[in-house]
């Protein structure tokens, strides 16, 4: 006889371990906080954020990837962004030449350059691909940020910026994750509209005051 789950057991147990975990975010806002700024500094410099991770975290880097780059919730320039997730024959042709562990860090090795950011993504803190991105950004002068569960794993010594979500619930781990991308996102996107308001409201000015020297 087959034996059917009970929507306690499943949903309700769910749910609470969720409003567990997200509740445990309103102590991070500090380490939040100082990524957003990170990488909005990343962007105001003419730099690029790239994101990695694999399985739900590759799903997770290319969905946060492509809302800097597209558009979070308000309409403004695009942001340089780039999951190292998405190409398919880069990563099967590295993987195939020099193995899995590097198809990450070799795509950051030919890309990446001092004044970028690297944010890579696992729930254990010890994906090995991951793990030799870090390595490589911090060795090209890449900003780093981790996103990780409990205890960080060995992520913790390579990022300047760590987010640990308190579970080892890979689920609940990463639904902090993407909610922590999100704010993330929006965080950024009102900064670098502020800050392209304020370069147009400059280019207003000096128009302004040409126009006044002109006609004298």
């Amino acid at each position: 006889m087959s034996i059917s789950p009970k929507a306690t057991d499943v949903f309700g147990t769910s749910i609470t371990e969720h409003l567990e975990v997200v509740r445990q975010l309103e102590a991070q806002q500090p380490i939040l906080e100082a990524i957003a700024r990170a990488m909005t500094a990343t962007l105001r410099a003419g730099g690029k954020i790239l994101w990695c991770g694999n399985g739900g975290s590759a799903g997770d880097s290319q969905h946060l990837s492509s809302e800097l780059v597209g558009r979070f919730q308000h309409e403004r320039r695009g942001l340089a962004s780039l999951a190292l997730t998405t190409d398919s024959s880069a990563l099967t042709s590295i993987a195939n030449d020099y193995g899995y562990e590097t198809v990450f860090s070799r795509q950051v090795e030919a890309i990446g350059v001092t004044g970028d950011l690297l944010v890579g993504i696992s729930t254990s803190g010890n994906s090995h691909n991951v793990v030799a991105a870090l390595q490589a950004a911090r060795s090209q002068g890449l900003t780093t940020v981790a996103f990780t569960g409990a205890g960080g794993g060995r992520m913790v010594k390579l990022a300047d910026h760590l987010f640990a979500v308190e579970s080892k619930v890979t689920a609940r781990i990463q639904e902090a994750h993407i909610l922590a991308g999100h704010m993330l996102c929006d965080w950024v996107e009102i900064d670098c509209m502020n800050l392209r308001e304020q370069k147009s409201d400059v280019v207003l000015q000096i128009v302004a005051t040409a126009l006044i020297e002109g006609a004298r």
